[in-house]
């Protein structure tokens, strides 16, 4: 729209795909808000404008379904325009039948499209549907937007917006380079009129799961107001919720994460209000599937990954749900209008309420949520947790500390084009105290005008080296970035004494450098191989490497089977061999996104941002790491382990360059001692381990059933140890056997013997841990 990017085309259709939660609360009180909701648009890049774009849209709209229309009366249309957009009135009197009484003008607010910040912006056109005097008053849409239901907007981009103003009111500074046409047609407002139904939760996509939820609850739709609001609550929310993960997005408390757990616990609470109690989820989630598989045919592949995912989160808030309910129930019961942020903590850290829950669950008791309270609270746990981390990796200096030697200067990190840099050292810390001078054995932190040596963050790990000097030689054990703009260098002095504005040079390990190069290029590569392998959802959201290693943390919802892992190296290490190009280029954010890259969900960056690409656009990541210039310096991947590091999300370890390398020659070598203890050839291994558990297990039965036929001969002998007790006989016995089921029938047999006024001890320790049995009664 810009002009910054030529398009490839210039016409587009699309039907997209959107969630959308502003208007959380009304969900299912309206006829029209939901979560999730189909988006069709055309679009035209400098070819057609207003004239054909209100003509196609009448020409659809009205048509016959026999004429591939929609079939609207066109008696039912109205139309609305910007004020001052005469054009758009007199082509609509021009190339339709709509007569000058049902189109209206409307302000900049309604009809004056941005994105409310400086870019391409234009007047537009809206279309809506009259549902008849049984929904609300006449007058248009600027009278009654519930029964005059906006079903298609027409945006003429042909502007640029300035950045500032209100919604009302903003300037014009310009005109687009070409004239652009961008249209927005809701389809389930589209399918819910053309269906006759009440609503959009009433249209075919949606209403098998109200029916569903109205078999689970006992309860008939249409018969209590609040039920029914609960019910469309479930079946917009399990859609929801069903659309996001099978794009790959997994619960947690951030970002998109945060936005699926909050509609998969509001889903949770409305069943619980409705009665249910057993879990319902399995069938909740089917029935939304076979509803939207056809149109979205992806969702039977994915849908095994879904469940998983669905069904871990019902069974995890299910537990907390009914304790943190009463927990809130009795703070509103003792709160004087607001409920405390401490509360509201309490019921996120402990309960796993999200804030919005709980402000929901507040609102309905006419309670307000001292939300900057629990802000506060939040802040407090984050930064806690961010300065253990640091205070682990820093030299106890405090935040003061080095913000004054910030103020001194700034750190210019010259690494990217050389491993040496020339420096001043503007300041030395020792113990957390700001100090003049560093003596020989003696460790601190040095503050340089200029380094070459990478300081730890973007998840790779800090460079080696040392830091010479006119009568100093520093061993440097780690560099951290304490504060924005300043590398703190950890050393140890090994010859002489440092001092202030010391002129200073940094010499990075060269062979430590090429081996974190290596690692960070593989990690890019590798979370490329795995988003080709498992589809673009599939995205990094952590990662650590350092010499010859190497960990990514992903977006995903299950373990990977073997064949797939297998594919993962196999897919990375052709990007190995194939020797492509890894470079880095400096850019705008805006810049960055339009070019396609990468960046973590979450993360805040500056303005200007470094863009590495490996292959041009196979991989294209914002990032401030060091990085080989071609992939086959990379040499070799080798993954080691792929876990689970929490709900939805994986992790993958992996060997690089030689460190991957020796890690194959000792698999290698023990191959090869395993086929010479084995007398076998190597590809026979595996038959033959397979032959000889199978032999040590039927010996191992052998040996079991001889013990355990020993322990019952045993028996009439033990039982005349038993001790009497108030008429009872007590036997209480240590034996030796590792086996529980031996244990076991001993003591059921010693019961039996003794009769039915006996209780039977049974102690073993040679299962390590140890085995104590009671047989009484």
């Amino acid at each position: 729209m810009s002009g910054v990017t030529p398009s490839p085309y210039k016409r587009a259709t699309s039907v997209q795909k959107c969630v959308r939660t502003l208007d959380i609360d009304e969900v299912g009180k309206t006829t029209r808000h939901g979560t999730f909701f189909q988006m069709n648009g055309n679009f035209s890049f400098g070819d057609y404008f207003k004239k054909e774009a209100i003509g196609y849209a009448w020409e659809l709209l009205t048509s016959s379904v026999d004429n591939g229309g929609y079939g609207f009366d066109p008696e039912k249309l109205w139309v609305t325009v910007y004020e001052d957009d005469e054009e758009s009135i007199q082509l609509w009197l021009d190339n339709t039948n709509v007569p000058i009484e049902r189109i209206q003008k409307r302000g900049m607010a309604d009809n004056y499209w941005s994105t409310g910040q400086r870019g391409p912006a234009g007047p537009c056109s809206e279309i809506y549907f009259d549902r008849g005097p049984d929904y609300g008053v006449e007058g248009g849409p600027a009278a009654d937007e519930d029964r005059y239901i906006e079903i298609w907007n027409l945006v003429f981009m042909q502007y640029e917006r300035a950045d500032g103003g209100t919604k009302d009111h903003f300037e014009i500074i310009g005109d687009l380079p070409e004239r652009n046409i961008d249209t927005g047609m809701g389809l389930e407002r589209v399918a819910f009129l053309l269906q006759e139904v009440e609503n959009i939760y009433e249209i075919d996509q949606i209403r098998p799961l109200i029916d569903l939820a109205s078999q689970l609850s006992g309860k008939k739709y249409g018969h209590l107001e609040i039920d029914d609001v609960r019910m469309r609550v479930i079946a917009d929310h399990i859609r929801s919720s069903l659309m996001l993960m099978s794009d790959g997005v997994t619960a947690s408390n951030e970002g998109r994460g945060y936005v699926l757990r909050r509609l998969l616990r509001r889903s949770i609470r409305a069943l619980r209000l409705l009665g249910v109690t057993e879990e319902s989820f399995e069938k909740l989630f089917t029935a939304s599937k076979d509803a939207m598989v056809e149109a979205y045919p992806e969702l039977e592949e994915n849908f095994p990954r879904i469940l998983r995912s669905a069904l871990s989160e019902e069974t995890g808030f299910a537990r907390t749900l009914e304790t943190g309910t009463l927990v809130l129930e009795q703070a509103i019961a003792e709160a004087d209008g607001i409920l405390s942020g401490a509360t509201a903590f309490e019921l996120h850290d402990t309960y796993g309420f999200p804030i919005d829950l709980t402000v929901e669950i507040a609102g309905e008791s006419g309670f307000e949520v001292d939300r900057v309270g629990f802000a506060e609270l939040m802040d407090q746990q984050k930064n806690r947790a961010k300065q253990d981390a640091k205070d682990k990796k820093m030299g106890g200096g405090s935040l003061q500390v080095y913000s004054e030697v910030r103020a001194k200067g700034e750190t210019l990190f010259t690494g990217y084009d050389s491993l040496e840099a020339v420096a001043t050292v503007i300041g030395l810390v020792r113990d957390g105290v700001s100090v003049s001078t560093l003596s020989q054995g003696q460790i601190g932190e040095v503050f340089l005008n200029s380094t070459s040596l990478y300081g730890e963050s973007g998840g790779q790990a800090a460079d080696a080296g040392v830091i010479t000097g006119d009568g100093f030689t520093l061993d440097v054990l780690d560099v951290q970035k304490p504060v924005k703009g300043l590398f703190a260098h950890k050393v140890k002095v090994s010859f002489g004494e440092v001092a202030v504005n010391s002129a200073a040079r940094t010499i990075v390990d060269a062979d430590w450098r090429l081996g974190a190069c290596q690692s960070h290029s593989a990690t890019h590569v590798v979370h490329a191989a795995i988003r080709q392998v498992l589809g673009p959802q599939a995205l990094q959201s952590g990662s650590f490497n350092k010499p010859g290693y190497m960990r990514l943390d992903f977006a995903w919802g299950e373990s990977l089977s073997e064949a797939t892992k297998s594919e993962i190296e196999e897919v990375s290490n052709l990007a190995i061999r194939s020797d492509m190009s890894v470079t880095a280029d400096f850019m705008t954010v805006a810049a960055a996104k339009e070019f396609g890259a990468i960046a973590l969900f979450g993360e805040t960056y500056d303005e200007q941002v470094r863009v590495v690409q490996v292959g041009g656009p196979w991989s294209r990541e914002l990032c401030g790491g060091t990085h080989v210039s071609r992939t086959a310096q990379i040499g070799l991947v080798s993954l080691v382990s792929e876990a689970s590091v929490g709900s939805g999300s994986r992790r993958i370890e992996a060997l690089v360059g030689m460190e991957a390398l020796a890690s194959l020659q000792t698999e290698r070598d023990l191959v090869k001692r395993l086929a010479l203890q084995l007398k076998a050839p190597a590809s026979e291994i595996e038959a033959r381990v397979t032959e000889s558990l199978a032999e040590l297990k039927a010996a191992s039965k052998v040996v079991s059933d001889m013990e355990m036929a020993k322990l019952q001969t045993q028996i009439p002998t033990l039982a005349t140890t038993a001790t009497s007790v108030n008429g009872i006989d007590l036997l209480a016995l240590e034996v030796e056997t590792s086996d529980s089921d031996h244990l076991r029938s001993l003591a059921m047999g010693l019961k039996s013997h003794l009769g039915a006024a006996s209780i039977v001890i049974l102690g073993s320790k040679a299962s390590g841990s140890g085995i104590v049995l009671v047989v009484a009664g």
